[in-house]
């Protein structure tokens, strides 16, 4: 009668080997950036809609809408400044939400993901960071916030963005109307918050001409004329008066070096 065979036992390295490439396979398939491997006939959006609800709504680039309650949705604010070389610089101000560039494509995560911007009702690029620039000739200007895997943030069916209107129904005001002194002309200039009033425009000056600044700001903060190099500090609530003689000719802007806010620009000829 034959013995039973005795049962095959492993060697200890081949046992080591076979338990780490098991934990290899676990820690793939689990934690750090979200797959995007999703089942046939699914899309990616199906794939990873577990953050908000995917609706079957689309907006105008196809991309479809993930809703979420307006307490946790992110937001959106957009300013922009004319560009000395042409075109507008275009700044986003976000709420709840991060940029992630490296996370694109994956899946869809609460409060990240990149801006797309849309020209005149057409897509024309994205946004991986707050800032921006725009080409001149734009009159409208809409940046909509998306996540990773490109669905559309949305909040009671509708896009989670923001619309800016510039050569178009609201074009840049008119610049301010310097008014002659005795000593040349001057401009009176108010900062509240991120505001500035009158809005930032444009100050035509002939060459040699005596231009005075009057600034008024509601925080500390320091003026600065750009090609000048002239600084005036600004103190809350008190006027401050810089006067120059505009002997240079060109386009200078004059900023506010910690709101970094445009207060106008000078144009010598």
């Amino acid at each position: 009668m034959r013995r039973p065979r005795a049962g095959v036992t492993r060697p200890p390295l081949v046992a080591a080997l076979a338990a780490v490439l098991a934990a290899v396979v676990l820690l793939t398939g689990c934690g750090g950036r979200a797959t995007t491997h999703h089942k046939p006939g699914t899309s990616h959006e199906e794939a990873t809609g577990g953050t908000g609800t995917l609706l079957t709504a689309r907006d105008e680039s196809g991309h479809r809408l993930r809703e979420l309650p307006a307490a946790e949705a992110p937001a959106v604010r957009v300013e922009t400044r004319p560009d000395t070389e042409g075109g507008w610089n275009v700044h986003l101000t976000v709420e709840r939400f991060r940029f992630t560039p490296d996370s694109t494509g994956g899946a869809a995560l609460p409060g990240r993901g990149h801006a797309r911007l849309l020209i005149d009702g057409r897509e024309a690029g994205r946004l991986y960071s707050p800032w921006g620039h725009i080409p001149a000739g734009t009159r409208t200007l809409i940046v909509r916030l998306h996540a990773d895997d490109h669905t559309t943030w949305a909040v009671a069916g509708a896009p989670v963005q923001a619309t800016v209107r510039l050569d178009g129904a609201a074009p840049p005001s008119p610049a301010p109307t310097p008014r002659p002194t005795a000593t040349g002309r001057t401009v009176d200039i108010t900062v509240s918050g991120s505001t500035v009033q009158p809005p930032p425009s444009r100050v035509e000056l002939h060459q040699g001409e005596r231009l005075t600044l009057r600034v008024t700001s509601d925080r500390a903060d320091t003026l600065h004329v750009h090609g000048y190099d002239r600084e005036l500090p600004l103190s809350p609530g008190t006027p401050a008066t810089l006067t120059l003689t505009a002997d240079r000719t060109g386009l200078f802007e004059v900023e506010t070096h910690e709101s970094g806010l445009l207060l106008t620009q000078l144009v010598v000829r």
